[in-house]
């Protein structure tokens, strides 16, 4: 992979990271695009570093309350910090347990499969439209609606799925308040992300070459920058924005993708 071009999808991954439109779908269209000729397991481990790196930008930007949330289990009983931790927790068994039993099938999709994110972009799309016909409520996730979004969390591991939006429109069409969604959408990735480094670090999958370190490190800083960009802009777009104009943006890469395809 070329240094511009790392740093370039770089950039895509900090920016699409925290809006509802697939960091990981732009990334394949990204490379397709770019001409990236990576075989899977080496395009997944470039998508699970830029993650890594947007997961370091959200503890930035999420730090008075991840360290809150610290305080709280530290005080060793029950309180609103140990129960949104438990949440947090049953959040991540779907997510766990697709990454370990279905990893290898998950990493031939990471290939550029563009006809593939195009569809799934579609149904990202349809997720969105449908979250923003609920009504608005006052409603914090219960631990039930954690696994449920969990679930959405799993599913969102295929490219062109949006995570953030498969996990706040699940959130949302479950009756719970949006910005409350978002936040707790953006706070369940990051131990996810952080185990599946650990994990790939302790079993030798997460090698770098020479060939590919300088590369990797400069997406890694190029998503970590736009990354905090993104998510402080988010934090405030939810709030007052439409998922509808996600939804018609997601449609117009999808079919956009899914031309692109037929064409290869």
């Amino acid at each position: 992979m070329e240094t511009i071009d790392a740093i370039i999808l770089g950039i895509i991954q900090g920016l699409t990271e925290f809006l509802p439109v697939s960091s990981s779908g732009h990334l394949e269209l990204g490379k397709a695009i770019l001409g990236d000729n990576s075989i899977p397991e080496e395009s997944l481990l470039f998508t699970v570093v830029l993650h890594f790196a947007t997961a370091l930008s959200t503890i930035v930007v999420f730090r008075k309350d991840i360290l809150e949330i610290v305080k709280g289990l530290f005080q060793f009983k029950k309180n609103e910090e140990t129960l949104f931790s438990l949440k947090i927790i049953i959040s991540m068994i779907p997510a766990v347990l697709v990454g370990l039993f279905f990893e290898e099938q998950l990493e031939q999709l990471f290939g550029g499969n563009i006809m593939f994110v195009g569809f799934m972009l579609l149904i990202t799309a349809a997720l969105l439209w449908f979250a923003d016909k609920a009504k608005s409520t006052r409603k914090s996730v219960s631990s039930s609606n954690a696994f449920i979004i969990g679930v959405a969390q799993a599913i969102a591991m295929l490219p062109g799925i949006s995570r953030s939006g498969a996990t706040i429109s699940t959130s949302v069409l479950l009756g719970n308040d949006k910005t409350k969604a978002a936040r707790f959408s953006f706070l369940m990735v990051i131990p996810l992300i952080f185990g599946k480094i650990a994990k790939d670090i302790l079993s030798g999958d997460l090698a770098f070459s020479s060939e590919n370190s300088t590369p990797i490190a400069l997406g890694f800083i190029a998503a970590f920058i736009s990354g905090l960009f993104a998510c402080t802009w988010m934090i405030s777009l939810v709030k007052k924005s439409k998922l509808t104009y996600f939804a018609v943006y997601c449609i117009i890469v999808g079919l956009l993708a899914i031309g692109f395809g037929f064409t290869k």
